[in-house]
């Protein structure tokens, strides 16, 4: 299919002329950033919307401009409580909505962290791991019950990615060094092969799932980062980048950034991004393993698509959190 949309396209762009009436679509992390305009892109042109976060406060204040466009759009939003980091609270807010029966069109796990110190989610997860991977790997497998054919699930991935494949023998650090990009490249890596998966297991029924990397965006993804550290990493892709011919940097404003995950969510053909990584508002090519570019230039590593290992983390992960999903 010949796709219209690139990097500079945003959500307004991608969702011109959609009519978004009667679907029901949930966003986690919609306390800042992309889950915001991602929540009100889709509700300002009709979609009732339910945004999950884990400070309600935060969010309620991010998403005035939500609900107004909500309002003049024909759609609905509504807040619901969400910790990733804590699998007593994924359980309780899953246990909600399936209490509630209403079926879900598309669900976009967008909440996430980025580069965190080392640490420990509340049910002793290396935090990045456990907050971006198996929050939402119990979150959507319980829920999936509500995920009516023709539904879509869109995991928030990122090309840092590439910084690491999963390590499944050691996924919580125990016995390798910590470094906050390899911890946060692991669970990118998890967040394309959780799509994987779930596209493998749920495809027959018509319900279909892909992994998108928004772009490099100046969000408060980045705030465990300190000043000069950023600048020496955007200094170094663009040593990159001209070695590679290109630019320097352009970061994507967050209209561009949400574009994708609008785009996979509801206008691409299923068929197209199911099972895939998606970028710039068209599906990724895959990147040999061995070939050194850019963090920030285009392509999906193999390992990341690679169902045997797609299989391999859906185990391990059910023996992590101890809940078992078909």
């Amino acid at each position: 299919m010949a796709n219209a949309f690139s990097s500079t396209s945003t959500t307004d762009d991608v969702l011109s002329g959609v009519n978004l009436q009667g679907k029901r679509i949930l966003v986690t992390g919609v306390s800042a950033g992309i889950g915001v305009e991602t929540a009100r892109s889709l509700a300002a042109h009709g979609a009732s919307v339910v945004g999950a976060a884990r400070d309600l406060a935060k969010a309620e204040a991010a998403t005035a401009q939500v609900r107004t466009d909500a309002q003049s759009g024909g759609g609905s939003f509504e807040l619901i409580d969400l910790d990733l980091a804590s699998l007593q609270s994924v359980r309780a807010c899953a246990d909600r909505l399936l209490s509630a029966g209403k079926t879900f069109d598309c669900i976009i796990a967008n909440a996430g962290v980025m580069a965190t110190p080392f640490g420990h989610t509340a049910d002793g997860f290396e935090t990045q791991f456990g907050t971006n991977h198996l929050g939402h790997f119990v979150f959507v497998n319980r829920i999936a019950p509500l995920m009516a054919p023709g539904s879509r699930l869109i995991n928030l991935s990122s090309s840092g990615h590439r910084f690491a494949n999963v390590d499944l023998d050691d996924p919580n650090f125990d016995r390798t060094p910590y470094e906050p990009f390899v911890a946060y490249g692991r669970s990118k890596t998890a967040n394309i092969l959780f799509a994987v998966a779930f596209d493998r297991r749920h495809r027959e029924q018509g319900v279909r799932a892909a992994a998108v990397h928004p772009g490099a965006i100046a969000t408060e993804l980045g705030r465990y980062m300190e000043l000069a550290q950023l600048q020496a990493m955007i200094e170094q892709m663009n040593k990159q980048l001209a070695a590679e011919g290109k630019g320097p940097l352009e970061f994507k404003t967050i209209p561009q950034g949400a574009a994708t995950s609008v785009w996979a969510g509801v206008v691409a053909p299923a068929d197209e991004i199911g099972g895939r990584y998606c970028e710039n508002c068209h599906v990724g090519n895959m990147v040999a393993d061995d070939v050194v570019i850019s963090p920030v230039s285009e392509g999906v590593r193999g390992y990341a698509l690679d169902p045997a290992a797609a299989e391999a983390l859906w185990q391990k992960s059910e023996e992590m959190v101890g809940e078992s999903f078909h």
